[in-house]
């Protein structure tokens, strides 16, 4: 597996990780089973870094990822830091699953951390992380209590996950950030215009979920899919006109991805890491097969005129639909 480091002041990690969220959450019904296969798999694959959040099926996930690294059959060939953990954190939810707050005071991270702690059944949490910005609490504050659980011992790096320019020389300042967590595909390159070069004058790492943009660009999606649970339904690249526009896109980038004998969630993974070696994709796959086309982008080089061509093929920009609902939109700190 190749490596790349987590920012200038963090650890080496794989070149891609395996974002956990759809196993427990968000994208309709997945098998328990299948999901802890996958998790293995993605290890033995050499895949370091497990990305999760204390409010993915409100705990499940956590639990579910803490039950694969207690499983015997993982045991016997690998140790707790053989793999990297980072927890999102913060997001409040009712028990209907309904979105509710958020909440990122001192207090509030020091109580979701040791619930974080007991569901996993580790000791520290590798990277930790507000999902969002609190805009009730100076991010001085969350980041300084991070940093006192740092320093306890609890936790080894402190990330930020959907944040602008300032907020990321704010809590820079306060104690070392090693990852911005940030959505990043060929249809969401917005972090291009500023908050990308602030993370590289920083020494801050990136990485990129949403790769493959929920599923739309992976060259599996149809207008048949979704509904349910499943929040795509309610997400406005996937509705409509903007979806048969979207989808038309793919259909370019999946010329494209023929013509260089790779699929087209391959080509799409592969433009993400050629964007930079401070750069770590996350890959969402919930399933073994999927996961191992998302690790075949390992293999696929990009010319300068394969890059060329994929630009032909989906424009920076030219995605119809912004990339969550307006409510959604309007809480993120790195969309102002």
């Amino acid at each position: 597996m190749l490596q790349r480091m987590l920012g200038a002041k963090g650890p080496a990690t794989s070149a891609l990780g395996l974002g956990c969220m759809g196993m427990s959450d968000m994208y309709g019904p997945s098998d328990r089973a299948e999901s802890i296969a996958t998790l293995h798999a993605a290890v033995d694959a050499g895949v370091v870094l497990l990305d999760t959040g204390d409010f993915y099926g409100m705990g499940h996930n956590e639990m579910l990822i803490g039950d694969a690294l207690a499983d015997a059959g993982f045991t016997r060939s690998h140790k707790r830091d053989d793999v990297q953990i980072s927890v999102k954190f913060g997001a409040q939810r009712d028990p209907a699953g309904n979105w509710i707050g958020f909440d990122a005071r001192p207090s509030a991270v020091k109580n979701a951390l040791s619930y974080t702690l007991r569901r996993l059944r580790v000791d520290y949490i590798d990277i930790y992380r507000p999902a969002r910005l609190d805009p009730n609490v100076p991010i001085e504050d969350t980041v300084g209590a991070i940093a006192d659980m740092v320093k306890a011992g609890y936790v080894r790096h402190i990330g930020l996950s959907e944040v602008g320019s300032d907020t990321l020389r704010r809590a820079a300042a306060v104690h070392p950030i090693v990852d911005l967590q940030i959505e990043y595909s060929l249809i969401s390159r917005g972090l291009e215009r500023d908050i990308l070069p602030t993370c590289r004058e920083l020494g801050i790492a990136i990485t990129a979920y949403g790769v493959l943009s929920r599923g739309l660009i992976s060259g599996h999606w149809s207008k048949e899919q979704g509904g349910g649970a499943d929040f795509r339904a309610h997400s406005p690249r996937f509705q409509g006109d903007n979806l048969d526009h979207n989808l038309a896109l793919v259909e370019e980038l999946r010329r494209v991805a023929a013509e260089k004998g790779v699929t087209v969630a391959q080509i799409a993974i592969a433009w993400v890491l050629a964007q930079g070696q401070d750069i770590v994709p996350l890959i969402g796959a919930r399933r073994r097969d999927r996961l191992a086309e998302s690790l075949g982008a390992l293999d696929v080089t990009l010319t300068s005129a394969d890059l060329a061509a994929i630009e032909r093929a989906v424009p920076k920009d030219s995605a119809a639909g912004d990339r969550y609902n307006a409510h959604a939109m309007a809480s993120l700190d790195s969309e102002r």
